[in-house]
């Protein structure tokens, strides 16, 4: 059988992500080599600023997938909520695996919780929805830009940079990382980004040989609650310049409920709607829940956060 080969991020979480589809790829089809090739992106050479003033998510992947349309690779294994809402002609979603824990994670070196926090404590983030709900439940935070890889964003929690930082659980868990005080910060008081948690597989769409071979890395309950989550934010026209936040969980074997939200860059306004749906209309769901939402206002608050200044 011929080799595969994974596209992939250099940082330790990308490598374990790769590394997990390889090992899962070879179990089920023995005797099938895959090669690991390690390519640097843009967003990875980029640290000193904030996500939203220099592109947002796709710098994570142009590189990754022009190596998938050049015949560089066959495979890239990405965190969904890196993936922006539209791919490139000829790519696809092979497959989306089943999903880690989706909500984001408090974490402290000296306090327990969010609540926790003394005023005018500095709350590390690279991300603006986490900034806007952060300000939400506690206006008196100062919210500090933070960029880089998981390990080089604990070390300078450690180091006594922030009083606390909020991440991804996924992440957390998958490297076996933590910090002295932890909490995690539920969907139903705390939104997580849209696919968090999720990876997704992208491949050439007219590669049946490879397509063939993911299929067995395919998980429908979370697909399907990705693609309403990506179907919410390509209504809203999402990126990481606004504070937008979907969550979707599975009901039963056809109904999923996703809940959406819009926030003003200081969380001084939220807008919060859910909906149900069936699972073979999540796109749709999600299109419509972000109509729902530019209905009651989060129109205004896109353009505020659009508009705002540096």
């Amino acid at each position: 059988m011929k080799t595969l080969t994974i596209a992939t991020r250099g940082s330790r979480l990308a490598l374990w992500q790769a590394e997990h589809a390889r090992d899962r790829l070879m179990t089920a089809h023995p005797g099938l080599d895959v090669e690991l090739k390690v390519i640097k992106t843009r967003g990875d050479v980029i640290l000193d600023v904030p996500l939203a003033k220099v592109g947002g998510k796709g710098l994570f992947v142009k590189e990754i997938e022009d190596a998938l349309l050049s015949g560089a690779a066959d495979v890239a294994v990405h965190s969904m909520k890196d993936v922006p809402m539209r791919l490139p002609d000829g790519l696809t979603l092979g497959a989306v695996t089943e999903r880690e824990n989706p909500a984001d994670l408090f974490l402290s070196a000296r306090y327990a919780s969010l609540d926790a926090l003394p005023a005018g404590a500095a709350v590390g983030t690279s991300s603006l929805r986490r900034q806007a709900q952060a300000l939400a439940l506690r206006p008196d935070l100062r919210i500090v830009s933070l960029r880089g890889n998981v390990d080089t964003r604990l070390r300078k929690l450690l180091d006594g940079e922030f009083d606390a930082i909020l991440m991804a659980a996924a992440g957390m868990k998958r490297l076996e990382l933590g910090a002295p005080h932890q909490e995690e910060l539920a969907p139903a008081v705390f939104l997580p980004a849209v696919g968090q948690g999720a990876l997704g597989l992208e491949c050439r769409a007219d590669d049946e040989r490879v397509l063939s071979l993911l299929a067995c890395l395919e998980h429908r309950p979370s697909r399907v609650c990705v693609e309403a989550e990506r179907g919410l934010s390509a209504g809203l026209d999402g990126g990481c310049q606004a504070p937008i936040a979907g969550h979707a969980h599975w009901l039963d074997e056809d109904t999923f409920q996703l809940e959406g939200m819009v926030a003003a860059l200081d969380g001084s306004a939220v807008i919060r709607r859910e909906v149900t749906g069936r699972a073979d209309e999540a796109r749709r769901v999600g299109l419509g829940l972000a109509a729902d939402l530019l209905a009651a206002g989060a129109d205004r608050l896109l353009a505020a956060a659009y508009n705002a200044p540096e």
